[in-house]
């Protein structure tokens, strides 16, 4: 059994590594049941919102175990996946994907390297993420998109309320009876409720070097998709 940890809202990036270490051998199924199945159909969203072409390079950024890079490389684009968690990316190691370990804010790779990227639910864990978003434009070929998707703020207030209450309650105690490492969901569900509206994070994405910023909601707010163009 892996040692119980998780981080905390400073997101001290060994911290984080070390918490998804902890959580990869059963991070997939974990997600698909917390999510009720709707991890599926964002992964589909997130590839349609990208308008990816065959023979483009992207960068799949916070892929974990790699099934995001698998739905992007079904459009016929070359899709490599990069996390820094060693651990997520050896439980993925049987994909049919290449995979780097990298982390967000120093990513290995060329300026102008990729035509398109996308980060999904990666970019709160990130401990600077404005940092992150120059340093993926800094891999991404002028006029090359950005697909952010992540979790966000449900529009219905009434639904936010209920979310929120099983963000942090209800959350917790389903990943115990799932999840290889329950701790980590704490952490998840607090970074959800500090991370910035959809409106904040439009902003926040334009100031870091990011043009034609748009978003729009999926499940309600549940999630959001962030598109931009370097």
């Amino acid at each position: 059994m892996p040692t119980s940890s998780r981080a905390t809202l400073e997101k001290d990036p060994h911290e984080v590594a070390s918490m998804f270490d902890g959580v990869a051998r059963r991070y997939d199924i974990t997600n698909t049941v917390l999510s009720f199945g709707q991890d599926r159909s964002w992964r589909k969203s997130t590839r349609a919102a990208l308008n990816l072409k065959a023979g483009e390079k992207v960068l799949d950024l916070a892929a974990g175990t790699g099934v995001s890079t698998v739905e992007l490389a079904r459009s016929g684009a070359w899709c490599v996946a990069t996390d820094f968690s060693k651990g997520m990316l050896q439980a993925g190691s049987g994909r049919p994907v290449p995979m780097v370990a990298g982390d967000a804010m120093h990513l290995p790779y060329a300026d102008a390297s990729f035509d398109a990227a996308t980060i999904s639910f990666g970019l709160r864990n990130v401990s600077d993420f404005e940092a992150g978003l120059r340093e993926i434009a800094r891999v991404t070929k002028p006029g090359g998109r950005l697909v952010v998707c992540e979790f966000s703020t449900p529009v219905f207030r009434p639904f936010r309320t209920v979310y929120m209450e099983y963000l942090m309650k209800a959350l917790p105690a389903v990943a115990r009876a799932v999840s290889s490492n329950p701790d980590a969901y704490v952490y998840l569900a607090e970074s959800i409720r500090a991370w910035p509206t959809q409106d904040e994070l439009a902003t926040r994405i334009a100031d870091s070097g990011w043009s034609n910023v748009q978003w729009r909601n999926l499940t309600g707010g549940v999630v959001a998709l962030h598109r931009a163009v370097r």
